[in-house]
């Protein structure tokens, strides 16, 4: 009789590699001897020095955190799996304890692959042994396909293996703060050494030349173990001669190298040889720290994911690359170009999915503009999503039934950005709302209309009407939007001076000793708003006198003030210094946020160190000094 459960199994493992690649009279004998397991979220699948199991593992449903482990801290998340992904390779490769946890993120069923019956096939089937080996070493996905890259899972039957791209890896992560000892050294001397240094191991240097390395494992099954006493030399202990490579060395060469030689660091000297001196270090933790997400690999992700589900776990992965971005003090003028084009890639393919979803193709050209934080490439956490879209004109007995099309893919695309993260805009500024589903001739009087009317409410959506970027959609409809706006800008001071009296609406937060002013009521009492406080009043800023200077295509608040200092030398380093504060704050505000794992806007200033309050400090005095120019310039103090 069938086993019908195996026969599940197998058609479940034949969607993905390294099974794909096996004959199916194969696969149903695995699939036999797969053990099903299911996990509650939270619950362990293995941790870090654990004996390897007897499996390895692929996700079936659900998702697993892979997270390092440093002794002194909390884990902390460096990957994440989900359907197809396989984890938990070391026990084919090597003997040594799990370097690493596996953790359920959600609900999960987990496919046990037993090792000893997996294993005759990976040996007789290159393809599958050859996957498998890079996977392990380069920690891909799919480390043979750029098209498929980061996840074992293809949309194709086949995959196209590229051999010239296997070595398309990142460089390696260098040490250069090792600890030194010459052979002579006493083993306790150099133990005390590691423990105070907070190292695995030494390097044993003669006139610098690195002649043999000693690491943790080497002194607790050598010292501890009592086959070497302590007071003798580590010359004794070591291990020699060293694996040597030069400066150019990359992660997979470097794990290639360790399985094949069952070491777990490289020295790093001039020339690759140990005749030369030691430059640095390699250890197999320090690679596994270092790679984490790539950007790549979550770009292509994205653009072939087919469900919310899929984008929405997508989405948890973008926030471990921005805080091990962050924890690498990665510029934040890098680290919000990566972001950006990920959400935007987020936002694209949801609309992308939505259109096909939809009975009929759009009945004219739009865009989907992303507007407040989006649009400025400064959305780096979940925060409110705000977006609008513009149609081409049609003629009136069709507008409102284009319109209808329009209002219904929106009301899709706003419901699935919002399963991914995007909570829903409070005040409605969303595209399903009619009053932002517009033409181009109604939008086109409808900012007529808010800038010839300069009310509060007017010169507030303007504000943020003039931070947008197309997202998906014809360009040419986003640009003719902007030409008119700046036609209709054109010598209207009166305008910009109401605008002045706006970005004046949140002074310097700084009291009259200097201390911070917090909330003075309501749920977020006697904490501090950095959005309103910080942000905002430099974003506003920048707003107002670049578009003073009618200057398009140039949305990100840093980026405006770089501007302005090339057009105004003379105030050139005032607004090099709001550009630093403005990117400051905002890296302020995303180390909070994913700190507590909310918006970042509002901080306890009492869990801040004397260090940052000084840096925010700075950051206010620049806000009171530009604040104190728009003063002057648009005489704004007549119109608070």
């Amino acid at each position: 009789m069938t086993n019908s459960i195996a026969s599940r199994i197998a058609d479940f493992l034949s969607d993905f590699p390294p099974f794909s690649l096996m004959e199916r009279s194969h696969l149903k004998l695995i699939a036999n001897e797969v053990r099903v397991m299911y996990f509650e979220q939270g619950k362990t699948i293995f941790a870090r020095d654990e004996q390897v199991h007897n499996y390895f593992y692929i996700v079936q449903k659900g998702a697993v955190d892979l997270q390092k482990v440093d002794d002194s801290k909390e884990p902390e998340t460096i990957d994440k799996c989900d359907e197809g992904d396989i984890f938990g390779l070391r026990p084919l490769f090597a003997k040594e304890n799990y370097q690493i946890n596996a953790v359920t993120d959600e609900e999960s069923v987990i496919y046990a692959i037993p090792l000893d019956i997996f294993k005759p096939y990976a040996i007789s089937n290159p393809q599958v042994g050859d996957f498998l080996m890079e996977s392990f070493a380069s920690n891909t996905r799919n480390p043979y396909s750029n098209e498929h890259r980061g996840k074992l899972v293809a949309d194709e039957n086949e995959i196209v293996f590229k051999k010239e791209a296997l070595f398309e890896l990142q460089p390696i992560p260098i040490i250069k703060k090792m600890v030194t000892v010459s052979p002579d050294t006493s083993i306790q001397k150099a133990a005390i050494l590691m423990t105070n240094r907070k190292v695995g191991s030494v390097v044993v240097v003669e006139e610098e030349k690195p002649v043999g390395i000693v690491t943790d494992v080497d002194l607790r099954e050598l010292v501890a173990t009592g086959k070497f006493e302590i007071k003798k030399p580590i010359g004794k202990v070591m291990n020699s001669p060293v694996i040597c490579y030069s400066k150019g060395l990359t992660i997979a060469q470097a794990q290639l190298t360790m399985m094949k030689h069952n070491i777990n660091h490289i020295c790093i000297t001039a020339d690759g040889t140990p005749n030369t001196r030691v430059k640095g270090i390699v250890s197999e933790h320090d690679i596994l720290v270092s790679q984490g997400n790539n950007p790549a690999v979550l770009m292509k992700a994205i653009n072939r994911a087919s469900s919310t589900k899929k984008l929405k776990r997508i989405r948890s992965k973008i926030m471990v690359l921005l805080n091990g971005y962050l924890k690498s003090n990665i510029p934040l003028t890098h680290i919000s170009n990566i972001i950006f084009e990920l959400n935007d890639a987020t936002i694209k393919r949801t609309i992308e999915r939505c259109i096909a979803k939809l009975d009929t193709p759009p009945p004219a050209g739009f865009a989907w503009m992303s507007l407040g934080s989006q649009g400025r490439k400064e959305q780096l956490l979940h925060t409110d999503q705000d977006n609008a879209l513009v149609f081409e004109d049609v003629p009136e007995e069709k507008l409102e039934e284009t319109r209808a099309y329009f209002l219904k893919l929106a009301t899709k695309v706003t419901k699935r950005l919002n399963i991914i993260g995007y909570e829903f805009c409070p005040a409605e500024m969303m595209a399903r709302n009619p009053k932002y589903c517009l033409s181009l001739s109604e939008w086109k009087e409808q900012f007529s209309q808010w800038v010839t009317t300069s009310g509060n409410d007017e010169i507030l959506l303007c504000q943020i009407f003039f931070d947008y970027d197309i997202s998906y959609g014809n360009v040419k409809l986003t640009n003719a939007l902007s030409d008119h706006i700046y036609e209709i800008l054109k010598g209207n001071r009166n305008f910009l001076n109401r605008l002045a009296a706006q970005a004046l609406r949140n002074p310097s937060p700084l009291g009259f000793f200097r201390q911070f002013l917090v909330e003075q009521d309501g749920e977020k009492k006697d904490l501090f708003d950095i959005k309103k406080r910080g942000v905002m009043p430099l974003t506003d800023a920048g707003r107002l006198l670049i578009l003073e200077h009618r200057v398009k295509n140039i949305s990100n608040t840093s980026a405006r003030f770089e501007k302005l200092a090339q057009l105004e030398p003379n105030n050139k380093e005032l607004y090099q210094a709001c550009a630093y504060s403005s990117r400051a704050l905002i890296k302020f505000r995303t180390r909070q946020g994913l700190k507590n794992k909310d918006n970042g806007r509002f901080i306890n200033l009492e869990d801040l160190g004397k260090e940052d309050k000084i840096k925010l400090k700075r950051c206010f005095k620049t806000i009171k000094e530009i604040q104190e120019l728009i003063k002057l310039r648009y005489e704004a103090t007549y119109y608070l």
